[in-house]
């Protein structure tokens, strides 16, 4: 079934670059006439070619790179936030994709989200610190798979392509018109075009070549909105069939498009990326936005009645609008299957309050930026930030002395003494003290010998050193039975 989509989105795409490639070769030849004369518009082809070429070359071997440092993503890893490992997980095995997505999280309070990468095999799902506040389960899993669709449909390379295309053709058309402007060409080439001989070429040109730079943009940002939208109707369709669970993915837009914040970390090359337009303001819901009206796709999502699968997506649609409107390949509606839709999911009922959730994304997010966790005996959360090194620190509420946790292979005594407690208390090995590291049971002393790391508590952030002095963390929700240092790759069990 999929396939068929996939298939139907590789022509729209081909048909897209086809008509694209064709204005950028047109301006490209237009350009060079009027500025180089006779036979200067194959040397404006090659010029234009060569432009497309080398940008498209950027994107294919660093695109998808540029596109999460542009937005600030962090990696992070499972033991940070299962829950959103987890229907990563979900929705790569329901998608059929080759390769579990790698995951990244904004540090910004706007809840979105967006997916990249030139293929299948290695792309990433990046989702904002807010959207993780704002959603509940079956919310978050929604928007996942609406990202994972970009990715099962070929969307997000033909995006990154498609903006390298549209961006070859307003440099070439910048350059041009800035060029006749800067210089006062236009006149004196005006001019030279009454001679016989000489000069650019000619008059009809010079108007020609001008009119393409003015309106050759604008028609492939038409061209190029116009498909991103429909593709959004078809992520849309594709996530809900993923899911089998509508009111997910319309409850995330709803809230989201109730959140009054910008994205500071989008911009004009990544807005299109987004789940829902990120930057806001008259453009967010106008003719020239990349996405469709959110509340239509929200009346959408609650219109289907009869079901989840693609049939019922495409009938509320024509319901929404009023008339028939065509997402989906005929092929594709013919051979659907009746898709029931699930219950809610049980960990929605037992999920936390926002303010909860609040908090402890922000502790998810410091800890992503490098920052440690000790508790005090007095209860306070003390916060590092990355560049502390000392071996101790000062509790601003009780004043007593917080030793950093240390996982060390040595005689028991010396790792008492060495680590000491989370809490100020002596350091000798007492059974009722704090916790503290110890060698792995049964392990050899060597250098690369695993290391122990008993919790003082679960559901508190902890952190503790690895033998090499680097600060591990431990979240409220971890729960894997080890740690894989950064820095030195050593592993540090965790009981």
């Amino acid at each position: 079934m999929f396939w068929e989509l996939i298939a139907a989105n590789r022509r729209k795409s081909f048909l897209l670059f086809v008509g694209m490639a064709a204005l950028l070769v047109t301006l490209g030849y237009f350009i060079g006439e009027a500025t180089m004369g006779e036979g200067g518009g194959n040397i404006g082809i090659i010029v234009a070619t060569a432009v497309w070429v080398i940008m498209s070359a950027a994107s294919v071997f660093g695109g998808p790179d540029i596109v999460l440092r542009m937005s600030r993503a962090k990696p992070v890893t499972s033991d940070v936030h299962p829950q959103l490992f987890n229907i990563v997980e979900e929705m790569k095995i329901a998608a059929g994709l080759p390769a579990m997505p790698k995951v990244y999280i904004i540090d910004e309070r706007a809840p979105n989200a967006f997916a990249t990468g030139l293929k299948p095999e290695n792309s990433s799902i990046a989702v904002t610190a807010g959207l993780l506040t704002k959603l509940n389960r079956d919310e978050l899993q929604g928007v996942i798979a609406h990202e994972t669709s970009h990715i099962m449909n070929r969307d997000v390379q033909f995006l990154t392509l498609a903006s390298v295309m549209l961006g070859s053709i307003v440099l070439i058309s910048q350059v041009f018109l800035r060029g006749m402007w800067y210089s006062g060409g236009s006149s004196k080439r005006w001019r030279s075009s009454k001679k016989s001989e000489g000069g650019g070429g000619g008059a009809p040109l010079i108007i020609i070549a001008i009119v393409l730079a003015i309106l050759g943009p604008i028609f492939a940002r038409l061209l190029y909105f116009s498909i991103s939208r429909q593709r959004e109707y078809l992520a849309d369709a594709c996530a809900v069939r993923l899911t089998r669970y509508p009111a997910g993915l319309a409850g995330a837009l709803e809230k989201i498009s109730q959140s009054p914040l910008q994205l500071d970390a989008a911009n004009q090359v990544t807005a299109p990326m987004y789940i829902v337009a990120p930057l806001g303001g008259p453009k967010a819901t106008s003719w020239a936005s990349t996405h469709p009206p959110i509340q239509e796709r929200i009346a959408i999502l609650r219109g289907m009645s009869e079901g989840a699968g693609f049939l019922s997506y495409q009938h509320a649609l024509a319901k929404v609008r009023g008339k028939p409107s065509m997402i989906m390949p005929a092929s594709a509606i013919k051979k659907d299957e009746r898709v029931a839709v699930r219950e809610a999911h049980p960990d929605v009922a037992r999920e936390q309050s926002e303010k909860d959730k609040t908090r402890d994304v922000m502790d998810l997010m410091r800890a992503v930026n490098g920052f440690a966790f000790l508790l005090c005996a007095c209860g306070l959360k003390i916060k590092l930030p990355p560049e502390f090194e000392e071996a101790s620190v000062k509790c601003p509420r009780c004043g007593r002395d917080n030793e950093v946790p240390r996982a060390q292979v040595s005689e028991f005594a010396e790792v008492a003494a060495a680590v000491g407690a989370i809490v100020g208390t002596p350091t000798k090995p007492d059974a009722s003290g704090p916790p503290f590291a110890q060698p792995a049971p049964g392990g050899s002393s060597g250098a690369d010998a695993p290391l122990e790391y008993r919790r003082r508590a679960h559901k508190k952030w902890e952190s503790f050193s690895c033998a090499c002095g680097h600060l591990l963390q431990l979240s409220p929700v971890f729960s894997a039975s080890q740690m894989k240092c950064p820095n030195c790759s050593r592993i540090t069990r965790i009981v």
